[in-house]
């Protein structure tokens, strides 16, 4: 049966003649199987979204266009081998560009879970915890080339342990103390015990720029991530492992501002080999315990910029 040729809507001219930055959809979720050399493959339940900007003389973009480019993408993905999540969202965005003509910017974003295998840290039971993992493209047409820049990131929950309020425990505890110890042995007693704070679960986030022919591995923010915190957390915990991770947090007290910098500072380092121009964002929400509200800290920034940062810190404490 022959199918009319139905009229294009989309391409009259707009009542409205107004250009519009991003048009497209959101939530379009797919199945992923990244394939690893020597490991088992990574299975994903991915949530994409796909826009592309409108000229003010077209009315719509082809909408159904920005699934079916994901879905060619990942069609060729599942008949191929090894690809990272981020080059992925690069090809997609190649892709929206070749099929809307008229778009001169795409951008792609991806979000899912992925299931890290760790272990608790003294009784070595193995744990399945659940981390967000994500990554962004955004590409451009320069002439008769498509730039493309893509980012990967981490979103990852830790634990935190509020400092000032430890601090104000400790004055109290050694005014306490001091009424039947002296000075010295009080001082002994507050070094040697673990003092209360209230608490905060910690929500790190690192989206990093990828550069060409660079490969960041996500395990590598994680790990960042989970150490810039008072202590990781674990899904399955014995009473030896829960004192373990208590006893870390409140010896490792954080603000929510100490997190973003432990990462800033440890992206410096573990990235030392990428371009000044690399974009980095770092995030921290600390949800918590006492109040209702949330603390919030956050770094944007280019390479270059943090190693200046870095390097003058360095400068002034003699390193």
């Amino acid at each position: 049966m022959s199918i009319k040729c139905l009229p294009d809507t989309q391409d009259k001219i707009p009542k409205i003649p107004v250009h519009l930055t991003r048009v497209g959809v959101k939530g379009v979720k797919k199945l992923l199987k990244i394939e690893r050399e020597g490991k088992r493959p990574i299975i994903l339940l991915p949530t994409f979204d796909a826009f592309v900007d409108l000229p003010s003389k077209q009315r719509g973009i082809h909408m159904s266009r920005n699934p079916e480019a994901i879905s060619d993408v990942l069609e060729e993905v599942v008949n191929g081998s090894t690809v990272e999540i981020e080059s992925l969202c690069a090809e997609i965005v190649n892709t929206l560009l070749k099929k809307h003509k008229y778009a001169r910017r795409a951008e792609v974003s991806m979000k899912s879970d992925l299931m890290v295998v760790k272990k608790s840290p003294v009784t070595d039971l193995k744990t399945q915890e659940m981390t967000n993992i994500m990554a962004d493209a955004t590409g451009y047409r320069d002439g008769d080339q498509i730039i493309i820049r893509k980012m990967i990131g981490a979103e990852v929950i830790g634990m935190t342990a509020c400092p000032c309020a430890q601090e104000s425990v400790r004055e109290t505890s050694k005014q306490k103390l001091l009424e039947f110890l002296d000075e010295e042995t009080t001082e002994k007693v507050l070094d040697s015990v673990s003092l209360a704070s209230h608490n905060q679960r910690g929500r790190g986030m690192i989206m990093i720029e990828v550069p060409h022919q660079a490969v960041i591995r996500v395990e590598q923010i994680i790990k960042i991530i989970e150490e810039s915190m008072s202590s990781s957390v674990c899904e399955l915990l014995k009473r030896p492992d829960e004192n373990a991770i208590v006893v870390q947090a409140h010896e490792n007290p954080m603000f929510v501002e100490d997190c973003v910098r432990n990462m800033v500072q440890k992206i410096v380092t573990e990235f030392k080999h990428f371009p000044d121009d690399t974009l980095v964002t770092v995030t921290q929400v600390n949800e918590e315990s006492i109040h209702r509200h949330n603390a919030f800290a956050e770094k944007v920034a280019t390479l270059g910029e943090l190693r200046y940062e870095i390097e003058a810190m360095d400068e002034i404490n003699g390193r």
